[in-house]
């Protein structure tokens, strides 16, 4: 099989040849540039910067010669604009608060305080930073920029003013991209704009200047239980726009993406959920199958929805709104186990993630405690298809780089198995 055809097979429920890989495809499977400066050093790979494709999370862009070496299976067209609201381009040289040096956006634009580095959004010096990496951190936090509001008199148009139809330059970059991606072997995955309903890492706006409307994440969150009728109309209208934006996207990229993630709203913590069933069924489901419904209807594009947390309950209620794949599998959340998953859900939904665990395991196990997970993960979640494998969520900074290569000497094992 080719890259492509594993991935798709693997899909449509069907068995690969392989287990198909994902490494760098989407900002929620993704690597820390520092774990993938040092693969490339172990691979011996040609020594340059590496570029921070998401800089809010400070992922680092997994490059072909990089995706052959891990065996990767799918590629990504990254949105135009990162979450902090400017393009990746004119690539400069950056020097990690960690010592390390990096590529990263002209428009990256931060300034240094005592308790840390502050980005702007739109790289616009004269509004408030949106962004805050501590001297000790590896990644940025949002902050909360909320203006005050009236809470019996909010205008949904202040949750919106984001969510805007795409523009003639926006479409060019989408057409450069699927023309630059036409004819590859791997399977090509992209994050689509203005999909993501409540999705809490988007609601503080880290991407605006000035925003308006709800934007502190515990008004968010009440909002939902509270004032659902605002909730509701925010959606509506939002869903309304994306679908409009999903009719050019497919015009000028359809025939090249072949997975799509709709949206990264979480509804599950460790233990919990932040909803009930009931709540999503109203507020959420009715929105996410108008848009899911459109892409099943006029593409072929498969619909990816990331929701970390214990939302075993919730996997019915995705499908029912019209999802292909859960993201990012976090098996370590209460009734997440692999066995529970497959056995309940795995004819229904594939699971894109699952393959180990990046806050214990692969962060602080040894090399064989990542190999015996990986390779179990892999016996469970494999038959059948339904699977590709990735961590669970994005590999942190710090992670050993000698467990990084046991999960994918791992995978390779498992996969040479006759």
């Amino acid at each position: 099989m080719t890259r492509k055809e594993r991935v798709i097979t693997a899909l449509n429920h069907q068995q690969p040849d392989q287990v198909p890989i994902d490494f760098g495809s989407t900002f929620i499977t993704g690597i820390h540039c520092s774990v993938v400066a040092a693969l490339r050093d172990h691979y011996g790979l040609e020594k340059r910067l590496v570029k921070v494709c998401e800089p809010f999370q400070m992922l680092g862009e997994v490059e072909e010669d990089l995706m052959d070496a891990m065996g990767v299976d799918v590629v990504s067209i990254f949105p135009r604009y990162t979450i902090f609201g400017f393009p990746n381009e004119n690539w400069k040289s950056w020097r990690c608060p960690w010592g390390q040096e990096v590529l990263v956006s002209d428009h990256f634009r931060t300034i240094e305080k005592s308790d840390g580095v502050y980005i702007y959004p739109k790289g616009d010096t004269s509004a408030p930073p949106s962004g805050h990496m501590p001297t000790t951190g590896y990644f940025f936090d949002s902050i909360i920029r909320q203006e005050p509001f009236d809470e019996d008199n909010l205008d949904p148009s202040d949750n919106l003013e984001e969510f805007k139809l795409m523009s003639e330059d926006d479409l060019a970059y989408w057409r450069s991209e699927a023309d630059r991606l036409r004819g590859t072997d791997r399977a090509v995955v992209t994050h689509l704009n203005g999909t993501g309903l409540g999705d809490i890492a988007l609601v503080p706006a880290p991407f605006l200047t000035h925003p308006k409307g709800i934007r502190d994440v515990a008004e968010w969150y009440m909002a939902t239980a509270s004032n659902q009728e605002y909730v509701d109309e925010v959606f509506r209208r939002q869903s309304d726009i994306a679908l409009q934006n999903l009719a050019l996207l497919a015009d000028v990229a359809g025939d090249v993406l072949d997975v799509v993630v709709v949206c990264g709203t979480d509804f599950g913590t460790q233990e919990s959920t932040f909803c009930s069933t009931r709540t999503y069924d109203h507020l959420w489901m009715p929105h996410y199958r108008k848009m899911n419904d459109w892409i099943h209807a006029n593409t072929k594009w498969k619909t990816f929805k990331h929701s970390c947390g214990a939302v075993e309950e919730f996997i019915p209620h995705f499908v029912e709104s019209g999802f292909d794949i859960l993201n990012p599998v976090q098996c370590s959340a209460r009734g997440m186990s692999e066995d529970i998953l497959k056995s309940r859900h795995g004819d229904r939904i594939t699971f894109w993630g699952g393959g180990v665990n990046t806050q214990k395991t692969l962060p602080f196990g040894t090399p064989a405690e990542v190999r015996a997970e990986v390779l179990h993960r892999c016996e469970v979640f494999s038959p059948g298809g339904g699977f590709v494998f990735n961590s669970i969520h994005n590999i942190q900074a710090l992670t050993p780089v000698e467990n990084v290569i046991a999960m994918v000497e791992a995978l390779k094992e498992f996969n040479n198995r006759k």
